[in-house]
């Protein structure tokens, strides 16, 4: 098995029956999806899935992964996602495969949450990977020219064929440095301005919102226990 993939079937054990669960996003989820599919289908497995993106809830269906909107799953027993980039303190980035919007509602109704990823995403310090802000279409520029003016800097996300990308909400992503932002390092004081920000729907902060890391390297996969939770 590659990394990613010692991961996510790692977060699948935590998975048990009757479990309401919430699937995420990326090369790392990809692999989770994978295992509970063969659960599923070999052990039995009795599951309802929230799916964070489109792409996820193919895979799901593909594999016959039993999926609910998220409208009838109010409150999930568990929530499995990849991050971006997570430092010590459990500050994560999401976003880089577009799903940022969905991931922090499917995150916020689960009792649990886990992230997979690659030992690679483990850092010391976040921002290397920049910040994805969803916004509207309508008006985008007048955020960018707010966000500007606060000391970040916002690129509209763009399709390897010269086309503005867009989320599954249909909505614009701006990945974002943030490195010369008035705010330092204080990521909550950068988040509440982002979502005061007229036009903005949601950032790719997660700031302390996962319960634990299972992270896969070289050496293994390790288990990180957020203390705070």
């Amino acid at each position: 098995m590659n990394e990613k993939q010692m991961a996510g079937y790692e977060a699948a054990k935590y998975v048990k029956d009757g479990m309401l669960v919430g699937i995420g996003t990326g090369s790392t989820a990809y692999y989770l999806i994978e295992k509970l599919g063969q659960r599923v289908k070999e052990e039995g497995l009795k599951i309802q899935c929230v799916s964070t993106s489109d792409a996820s809830t193919e895979q799901a269906k593909s594999l016959g992964i039993p999926l609910l909107d998220t409208n009838d799953a109010p409150v999930l027993d568990i929530c499995i996602d990849g991050v971006d980039e997570v430092d010590p303190q459990f500050n994560g980035i999401k976003g880089g495969g577009g799903a940022l919007f969905r991931e922090k509602i499917v995150a916020s109704s689960a009792k649990y949450n886990i992230w997979v990823c690659h030992s690679a995403k483990l850092v010391e310090e976040i921002g290397d990977f920049g910040l994805p802000v969803e916004v509207l279409p309508f008006g985008y520029k007048h955020v960018v020219k707010k966000m500007e003016e606060a000391g970040f800097e916002p690129t509209l996300r763009m399709n390897k064929d010269g086309s503005i990308y867009e989320t599954n909400n249909h909505n614009y992503i701006l990945d974002t440095k943030y490195t010369n932002s008035k705010f330092g390092k204080d990521y909550a004081a950068m988040e509440a301005f982002l979502k005061g920000t007229l036009g903005v729907l949601e950032t790719g902060f997660f700031l302390n919102r996962t319960d634990i890391i299972i992270s896969a390297g070289p050496d293994g996969v390790k288990t990180i226990q957020n203390p705070n939770k």
